[in-house]
C-alpha cells in the first residue's frame, strides 16, 4: 500500500534536490535515512524530514485503517523534485541600472511502498 508525503515551496533549486533524491531512490527507508543523515548537502535535511513524515503517515494509516502495512518492509518507491515558483529580487548596478535575480523553489514528493 502506497503512502505519500509532499513538501511544497522548498526554497532551493530543483537541481540541488534532485542530486540528493537520486541517492535514496529505490532504497529501504532505514537505508535512505542513514544516507540522508550522512549527506553534507543542504537539500538532505528537508528531504530527510519529508521521508520521516511519510513514515509517520504510514504509521498513522496503519493505526487508523488497520491497513496491515509492515513498516520494516517500506522502501522509497518514487521521489520527485519538481520546479516550483520563483520570486524576483533586484540587485542595484552602476549608473542607475539594475539586474534581476531569480530565487528558485521546488516541490518534493515522496512515495513509500511495501516490498
Amino acid at each position: 500500500m502506497e503512502v505519500t508525503a509532499k513538501l511544497r515551496n522548498l526554497k532551493m533549486g530543483c537541481r540541488k534536490g534532485r542530486y540528493v533524491a537520486d541517492m535514496i531512490r529505490r532504497r529501504p527507508v532505514s537505508d535512505a535515512l542513514t544516507v540522508l543523515q550522512g549527506c553534507s548537502r543542504a537539500a538532505a535535511r528537508p528531504i530527510e524530514k519529508l521521508v520521516r513524515s511519510a513514515l509517520a503517515n504510514a504509521q498513522e494509516k496503519n493505526a487508523r485503517q488497520n491497513a496491515g502495512i509492515d513498516l520494516d518492509n517500506l522502501y522509497v518507491k518514487t521521489i520527485t523534485v519538481d520546479q516550483g515558483t520563483h520570486s524576483w529580487r533586484v540587485k542595484p548596478r552602476a549608473m542607475g541600472r539594475a539586474n534581476w535575480i531569480r530565487k528558485y523553489s521546488s516541490h518534493v514528493t515522496v512515495v513509500l511502498d511495501e516490498k
